[in-house]
């Protein structure tokens, strides 16, 4: 928050109650700790206070010698206002009723009355403010100033002109927070008004995040416009899955149907904030293109199937074919229990070890990853923690694209803290705007400049030959040098894999931060990818982390065997090979030449025409489930919308094919699987406590604190 990070404290008086706070905590804050609240409009607790809005104001005064308040002459902003020893501050005198009383009419002066249309009203500070704190009545008689209605700036952003009151909040948002800079205050005056660079869209990958901020109704989401008002939606906590950093979000939904998502408190994850592809990436729930039915294939077209027929027919395929004829690929969106239960089916029923995950060119096998080689943590970085961080070496890939909420801490870092930012890349990524100093290598380039990175680091290196093999200015690599030399945050993504020197690379990144002192972390790229990986959706490790002496095929070579005919049959678990996998005329290949292909998801995507059977599962937010982030955070999404149709979650589908083919005991719920993963799985013992909340964080064989 707001708050300093002191380790003074003050005794301060508000409203003739003494309490201690941190020397230097703005009085907005402090008074918080009574449970009281200063209106606001401009200020925002993870911003720099500016003090523009004025409604804020509160008296001030401090103990003289002598037991008297000396109070200042005018009122002070309590958003700009440092706790000092001895203050003594009124929020509730009738000065402070006069001023915000003022401030609230001035403000509705030209703000239009349009609050029944207003996507805005219901949850609108500037309602709240004045029902609590402005005038009965209006002394304005005159015409209100008329100004732009519904211009866009952005396919996402609406901007409402008339309804702005000036605070800045979203410029700030753009220069503090996400960094582009793309809005600014254009002219003075009552014309003011937030706008883009000579009017262009607002392309920011963090736009939607204004629209949150935003006091009034001036910044609307163009997507949620007139769709509902705020008393006719019902929200729940929910876990954005658009990507692997996994945001704490709220799902808004009516009548059973998706309406928007915002971003939800996680200090540990994601803090409030949101990226765009999550904001507006989950309109899928209401696709005309959800599976809602079991289709089985007869000739060229589909016919409605059931489940029993469905089960039949899976059981009956991997029956007719031998174990190294089939093959599972999964994607991002199926939960931890459902990963679990699917390993348990492919290995225990189908005997198979043909199953994987991962969708990069190259795969590591497990005994070859850069920690089982070195003996380290896999997870050495939280979120949270990247913003304390004095260096960071970012390296091979664009953070704003794949790692959004590692971004921001990162860009904190430096901007709060003033972290040493060092970006190696072989294009132009975001990340350049605020480093310290910008590794720019040629492509293929990436393993030479780890290695030699890392040689230069311990002293056994030549600059000037480094510089030469990887393409990278001498001058920035003797500065980046100079600045690795203590401990180093070093992060990069499994999308380096894709880059032919990428395994290797990976291995000297690591070995460098080791050698260093520093720490190294590789995150996943998309969705649970860090959660199938723990629950054994590897073909050479199972769930139990034992290592597989016989391992089975890569998601690489089962597309290739069976663009071969090698392969007969293939199982797609929720993912479109043709937006995963780089290869898009391998994937076309596969799976035409393909026997027998089961599609098992929510959306018919491309690779649903070539089906033979398609099985319709349930959406994240239609299902109960846990998912693992990229720091090995675990966190719990409880079903928030029923699930269409006789699509069913994951889980069950597996669970009852095990059913079907070793009779035992049923599961009857989510948890009851998560149970058996506490039970089965290294690291995940204590996983079911605290998931409520900020989720459990699991690393190494073994959960952790943050």
């Amino acid at each position: 928050m707001a708050a300093a990070v002191q380790s003074e404290w003050v005794t301060i008086t508000v409203n003739d109650i003494e309490l201690k706070v941190p020397k230097g905590e703005l009085i907005v804050e402090s008074v918080k700790r009574l449970g009281l609240e200063i209106p606001i409009f401009c200020y925002h607790p993870r911003m720099k206070p500016v003090g523009m809005c004025r409604m804020c104001l509160v008296e001030v005064g401090f103990k003289q010698p002598d037991g008297s308040v000396r109070k200042m002459p005018k009122p002070q902003a309590g958003c700009t206002l440092p706790a000092d020893n001895n203050m003594v501050v009124y929020t509730d005198t009738e000065m402070v009723h006069r001023d915000r009383k003022g401030v609230l009419e001035f403000l509705l002066i030209n703000h239009p009355l349009d609050c029944p249309i207003c996507d805005r009203g219901g949850e609108c500070p500037l309602q709240n403010n004045t029902i609590f704190y402005g005038p009965s009545t209006s002394r304005f008689t005159e015409l209100k100033r008329h100004a732009h209605k519904a211009f866009p700036l952005s396919q996402y952003v609406t901007l409402d002109l008339e309804r702005c009151i000036q605070c800045g909040r979203c410029v700030r948002f753009t220069e503090e927070i996400s960094g582009d800079s793309q809005l600014a205050f254009r002219f003075r005056g009552a014309d003011m008004q937030p706008s883009t660079y000579q009017l262009t869209d607002f392309e920011s990958k963090f736009s939607g995040n204004v629209i949150e901020i935003c006091p009034v109704g001036a910044l609307t989401n163009a997507k949620y416009r007139f769709r509902a008002r705020p008393w006719d939606l019902e929200t729940k906590p929910g876990t954005c899955l658009e990507c692997a950093n996994q945001c704490s979000t709220y799902f808004d939904y009516r009548a059973g149907k998706f309406v928007r998502l915002n971003g939800r408190i996680n200090e540990s994850v994601n803090e409030e904030w949101t990226c765009d592809k999550g904001k507006f990436g989950h309109e899928y729930y209401n696709t005309p293109d959800r599976l809602t039915q079991v289709l089985v294939r007869e000739g060229r077209e589909f016919r409605k199937g059931t489940w029993m027929e469905a089960y039949e027919q899976i059981l009956k395929e991997f029956g007719l074919r031998k174990p190294e004829e089939e093959g599972i690929l999964v994607g991002g969106r199926v939960s931890n229990e459902g990963m679990y239960l699917l390993q348990r089916v492919a290995r225990e029923v189908f005997h198979t070890d043909n199953l994987d995950s991962r969708w990069t060119r190259t795969l590591v096998p497990t005994t070859e990853t850069w920690h089982a080689k070195l003996g380290v943590p896999q997870h050495q970085n939280t979120i949270a923690s990247l913003e304390n961080a004095s260096t960071i070496l970012t390296f091979g890939n664009n953070f704003a694209d794949e790692q959004p909420i590692v971004y921001l801490r990162v860009r904190k870092a430096w901007f709060q803290n003033r972290a040493n930012v060092i970006v190696a890349s072989h294009e132009p990524v975001e990340a350049d705007a605020f480093a310290t100093c910008v590794l720019r290598y040629a492509p293929g380039k990436a393993a030479a400049l780890a290695e030699g990175l890392h040689h230069l680091v311990k002293g056994t290196g030549d600059a000037a030959e480094v510089a030469r093999a990887t393409g990278v200015a001498l001058p920035s690599l003797q500065q980046a040098v100079a600045l690795l030399s203590g401990p180093t945050v070093v992060l990069t993504s499994d999308s380096m894999l894709n880059d032919p020197t990428g395994a290797d690379a990976v291995l000297h990144l690591a070995q460098m931060a080791r050698a260093q002192g520093g720490t190294f972390s590789c995150f996943k790229t998309y969705g649970n990818a860090q959660g199938a990986e723990d629950m054994g959706i590897l073909p050479d490790r199972d769930a139990s982390g034992r290592v597989l002496g016989q391992p089975g095929l890569t998601a690489q070579q089962m597309l290739e065997k069976a663009a071969n005919f090698e392969l007969k049959l293939l199982w797609l678990v929720d993912c479109d090979p043709f937006t995963l996998h780089p290869d898009e005329q391998l994937v076309r290949d596969a799976l035409e030449s393909v026997e027998y292909l089961i599609v098992q998801g929510s959306v018919g995507g491309e690779a649903a025409g070539y089906a033979s059977l398609v099985l319709p599962s349930a959406a994240p937010a239609e299902q109960d489930g846990t998912y693992t982030n990229i720091e090995g955070r675990v966190q719990r999404l409880r079903q928030v919308l029923p699930t269409p149709g006789d699509a069913k979650a994951h889980w069950r589908i597996f669970a009852e094919l095990l059913l079907r083919s070793k009779p035992g005991k049923p599961y009857f719920g989510a948890t009851e699987v998560l149970d058996e993963i506490a039970q089965t799985v290294p690291g995940y013992e204590s996983v079911h406590r605290d998931l409520e909340g900020d989720g459990t964080l699991v690393r190494s064989g073994a959960p952790v604190t943050a």
